[in-house]
């Protein structure tokens, strides 16, 4: 037995590599005991904060941590056998691959959670998280795109003349493509500083509709007769973006005129019964005020808000205060002004006639 021990493979004998073949049973007992018990404890731990964090670090070195430790401790302990040249290069080669490929998952997983985390403890919608996979998308492949070049730099390989190559390709691409870049761009632009989202009612220039979709290239609207919008996100970008849904309230700037008839007591009075009516109809009163002397009419202007965005609870108010101002003026005898001519002949201070402008 101690003879077929001694015996001589490949520059290693036969007790080198059941020496290292228990080490690596060992590795492997260890680490599957590390997972099941340490790790479920320390799950039991983190699952009992309230930072979830930690949760994602835990199931990070589960994945990726402890698979990658397993391979790495195996590299070591095979390494320390008698190897050939080529083994040795084919053993460092496949390591640095495995080293790339957990080194980026990991990143990637880390990035991905940990940002879909963040959204959801500001409360983001589902709709919001869903427009984040696209840009973790485009981000998860330029990891992977680094981590490919540092792959072939420690393989040997010439980095530098790759990125030259992919730099001039890149302005290439970029040329050809800068429509598509710019919709990318104002689409990254949206995302992170939401001018709309998903539900708000815009307008824009003179195109407006409620956002069914906010997409890499263009934004998906849906106009108030039923027609589906489709506008590149740069021209959304580059506009000026009128959003309703987050307007808090709406402000209603009116004026009436009333006769010169009207006696300097229910002139004075008007402000406090314009004040009275707004009130009575549930809205906001700013100011009344008597603002000019016209041609044919003494001009009151009023301003009041209704309390909600709403565009129908908008109308109602507005119908409401009109109703009553007609209403209150029919009562108090107060006569609405309208564009007419008083004539005075000579030597008469009476009123001959009294035409609306434009007839007669």
């Amino acid at each position: 037995m101690q003879d077929f021990m001694q015996q001589i493979y490949w520059k290693n004998t036969v007790l080198d590599y059941f020496i290292v073949a228990g080490w690596m049973l060992l590795i492997w007992l260890l680490l599957k005991f590390f997972k099941r018990y340490l790790i479920r404890l320390l799950q039991n731990i983190t699952s009992k904060t309230e930072n979830k964090f930690d949760d994602q670090i835990v199931l990070a070195a589960e994945r990726f941590v402890i698979p990658y430790a397993y391979l790495f401790i195996n590299y070591t302990i095979i390494t320390a056998l008698t190897l050939s040249p080529k083994i040795e290069h084919i053993l460092s080669a496949g390591l640095s691959v495995i080293t790339v490929y957990y080194a980026v998952r990991l990143i990637n997983y880390l990035l991905h959670s940990l940002v879909l985390l963040y959204m959801h403890l500001k409360n983001e919608p589902e709709e919001r998280i869903k427009q984040l996979n696209g840009v973790l998308v485009l981000i998860k492949v330029l990891i992977w795109g680094a981590g490919f070049i540092m792959l072939l730099d420690n393989l040997g390989y010439n980095v530098t003349t790759i990125i030259a190559g992919l730099g001039v390709g890149g302005i290439a691409i970029a040329l050809a493509a800068q429509n598509i870049l710019s919709d990318l761009f104002s689409y990254l632009v949206i995302f992170f500083d939401k001018p709309f989202e998903i539900g708000d009612f815009i307008v824009v220039g003179n195109t407006s509709g409620v956002i069914e979709r906010i997409g890499i290239k263009t934004s998906h609207l849906r106009s108030l007769d039923g027609q589906q919008l489709v506008m590149p996100n740069a021209e959304l970008v580059k506009s000026t973006i009128h959003n309703y849904k987050r307007m808090e309230r709406r402000r209603v700037v009116n004026s009436i005129g009333v006769v010169y008839q009207t006696n300097a007591t229910q002139l004075r009075n008007l402000p406090e019964i314009l004040k009275e009516i707004v009130t009575t109809a549930g809205a906001t009163f700013d100011r009344a005020h008597l603002k000019s002397f016209g041609d044919f009419s003494i001009n009151f202007e009023y301003v009041y808000y209704t309390e909600t965005p709403d565009y129908l609870v908008y109308m109602n108010t507005v119908q409401a205060v009109n109703l009553a101002i007609f209403e209150k003026f029919e009562k108090e005898g107060i006569e609405f002004a309208y564009p007419s001519q008083t004539i005075y002949l000579s030597g008469n201070n009476q009123p001959e006639t009294a035409l609306p402008m434009g007839k007669g």
